[in-house]
């Protein structure tokens, strides 16, 4: 049953930095990074087989990519660009207190960038403002992988002045709510919100986190499989619980919230899309396609790729974990599972839990147009693919450039396309062209 309620903001002190949201419960083990297979089953692995190489990563296809300079047109200029020599990070913001998020909303050039503690704040391309756009710390829980977890402004804003956030109440709970821009002041939201949707946890970890609205209409939360580990709770495999899954929104009437139409398991829970989901903290709708960055046990992180408008897949949690047998010595069987186009093993640069990740669709690196980035809280890592006939390709590790970042917590987008990266020890730095 869904719960309507309403919401009181309240203002207040910035409080001391929050637990990790991000980490597995997992213990790192020796392994390699490696494209996932295409295969239909996975049998036991030999024993040969299981120590590969510790902290190998993905080959670069090329060390520099252009070495041409390149040209961009558009309606009114044409302009050609030096040579990508590589990439590197810009502070953008630091002192905040664990930026879980940084995004712009539709028709607004600031950066939003939400902390996990419960509160939004603007960037107006300058520096971060003195009061917070929203303050929902009273009703947010904030501890370990809970918190202020996700926010999406509608797609007609500003016209439409919703925008929507997940947070866990005080009582564990999952929290969808609906919040509005005060018409007569863009730099503060209204003081009252309105609960939408709400369901139970059965632990504090893997509460997921994301929100986001794809081209459909619809808006779209993905939710762990209720914490422990080893899928404590039986909810990886099931339909009928909103645990594990990505969850679809129809948020078309203000102040309410229905499944979208033509649900893919009439007999399940009307909300789920997908399921077979450990711990998704992270997706990215572009265009036609979604990414899911799947938080995984000990073993191996993995990126899925698929259709948004093909409901009903399963992947493959706890049946797999990465690519391989979530119980190797027993085998699987994969049939009709969507198997990771990525995968990453826990000790490739001390790899732990991954993060995604976006795709790049900025103006300031055009030669890296359609590639999705992605990191690890632990590792501290910057890689990226293109997604190309169904595979990961042109696979890339930046680190070498940028220099690794502790304690990534979520990746960012400004109004311009151009990529962000927030970290839990309070910083937010934008991806920037070396030429």
């Amino acid at each position: 049953m869904h719960v309507m309620a309403r919401l009181t903001v309240v203002a207040g002190v910035v409080a001391a930095l929050g637990a990790c949201g991000t980490s597995s419960d997992a213990v790192p083990t020796t392994g390699a990074a490696g494209q996932a297979s295409s295969t239909t089953s996975i049998q036991p692995r030999e024993p040969a087989q299981t120590e590969p190489t510790p902290g190998s990563a993905p080959a670069p296809s090329s060390s520099v990519r252009d070495t041409e300079p390149t040209t961009t047109t558009t309606a009114a200029t044409t302009t050609t660009l030096a040579p990508l020599l590589g990439l590197a990070y810009e502070l953008v913001a630091d002192g905040l207190e664990f930026p879980i998020l940084a995004l712009s909303a539709p028709g607004d050039d600031r950066l939003f960038i939400a902390t996990k503690e419960g509160r939004v704040w603007i960037h107006d391309g300058t520096a971060i403002g003195d009061t917070p756009f929203l303050d929902i710390r009273e009703p947010v829980r904030n501890d370990r992988e809970q918190g202020l977890l996700g926010m999406a402004f509608h797609p007609d804003y500003p016209a439409d002045g919703r925008f929507f956030v997940h947070y866990t109440a005080g009582d564990g709970d999952t929290v969808v709510a609906e919040f509005r821009v005060d018409p007569a002041d863009p730099n503060r939201a209204l003081p009252e919100g309105v609960e939408l949707y709400r369901t139970g946890q059965p632990a504090r970890n893997h509460n997921g986190g994301m929100l986001e609205f794809g081209p459909d209409g619809y808006l779209y939360l993905g939710l762990g499989d209720g914490g422990g580990a080893n899928d404590r709770f039986g909810h990886g495999q099931r339909t009928d619980t909103p645990l594990a899954a990505l969850l679809r929104f129809d948020v078309s009437t203000p102040g309410t919230q229905r499944p979208a139409p033509d649900p893919p398991f009439p007999a399940g829970d009307p909300l789920v899309w997908h399921y077979g989901l450990r711990n998704p903290w992270r997706f990215a709708i572009d265009n036609d396609l979604i990414y899911i960055a799947d938080v995984g046990q000990n073993r191996f992180e993995e990126v899925s790729v698929a259709l948004i408008a093909t409901g009903g897949l399963n992947f493959g949690w706890p049946v797999t974990e990465g690519a391989h047998c979530f119980r190797p010595s027993s085998g699987c069987d994969t049939a009709g599972l969507t198997l990771p186009v990525v995968e990453v093993a826990h000790g490739d640069a001390g790899t732990c839990s991954i993060t995604g990740g976006l795709v790049y669709r900025g103006s300031a690196i055009p030669e890296l147009d359609g590639h999705y980035f992605y990191s690890d809280f632990c590792g501290g890592w910057l890689r990226s693919f293109h997604y190309n006939g169904g595979a990961a390709t042109d696979q890339t590790d930046w680190t070498a450039q940028v220099g690794g970042l502790s304690g990534v917590t979520s990746f960012g987008r400004d109004a311009a396309g151009e990529l962000y990266v927030t970290t839990a020890g309070g910083s937010v730095h934008r991806i920037v062209p070396v030429r």
